[in-house]
């Protein structure tokens, strides 16, 4: 057991409880959290795979919504439970131990106005080439959840028009865009995320899209660069962050 208990990035009074041993939350979340459109009349946000909760604690920074997390990892789950508590934010966020797959039958269909997802990244295969520790495998290979699992939950757990939202691979793109339009969410804007300003090639993207049969209105948004030349993170990852420059 390694747990340490970290602030959120650069914002003053919120905590989160991790564990360096078993998974800390990314970048990748972190990304997607601040790329997530949130109206004034959203109500209901629902984060699957919510790892140790870090999404739903930056969302709060958002929104006065009600903010869910589901998590399939129990010990996650509880150490996300602890964090929500240690912020006093437990009359904004729940986080429930459970499968998404088969979560509509419980909670109802057409229930949330936004759900997020920072899914496993990679399609399991018996060679794949796994983490020896489990909660990392989950996290980040499609064990438990593929992309048609996840997007079928969502069609059913969403409100028309609502949107949802996540973060990918950018070589899986064409995967991700079929299985929206797939299951009725259709895309409606994309980022895609350089690792520097050199780099010639995107690894990840963001992309959103609503709950409607109503086809077209794709915005490609301008390109998110995380590194300067120098290694340092670029201004607008900075204020992502909520870090203040050193004087």
């Amino acid at each position: 057991m390694a747990e340490v208990v970290n602030d959120l990035l650069g914002y003053e009074g919120l905590k989160i409880i991790q564990d360096t041993e078993k998974f800390n939350f990314s970048l990748d979340s972190t990304l997607l959290a601040d790329f997530v459109t949130i109206n004034p009349q959203d109500k209901t946000i629902l984060d699957i795979g919510s790892g140790n909760g870090f999404i739903p604690l930056f969302l709060t920074l958002k929104t006065n919504a009600l903010i869910e997390g589901i998590e399939i990892q129990k010990e996650l789950a509880e150490q996300s439970i602890r964090s929500v508590q240690l912020n006093n934010l437990s009359n904004q966020i729940i986080i429930t131990n459970d499968d998404v797959r088969g979560y509509y039958k419980k909670v109802g269909v057409s229930k949330y106005d936004v759900i997020t997802c920072n899914p496993p990244f990679f399609i399991y295969k018996e060679t794949s080439n796994t983490n020896k520790n489990d909660y990392l495998t989950i996290a980040r290979h499609e064990v438990t959840l593929n992309l048609d699992e996840l997007l079928d939950s969502v069609k059913k757990l969403l409100k028309d028009n609502g949107t949802f939202a996540m973060v990918h691979r950018t070589e899986r793109l064409l995967d991700i865009l079929e299985a929206f339009r797939k299951y009725g969410i259709e895309p409606k804007r994309i980022k895609f995320v350089y690792p520097k300003k050199t780099s010639t090639e995107s690894l990840l993207v963001l992309v959103e899209g609503k709950k409607s049969y109503k086809k077209g209105g794709l915005k490609i948004l301008k390109p998110l660069y995380v590194h300067n030349l120098n290694g340092d993170y670029t201004k607008e990852v900075l204020k992502i962050f909520n870090y203040q420059p050193k004087r």
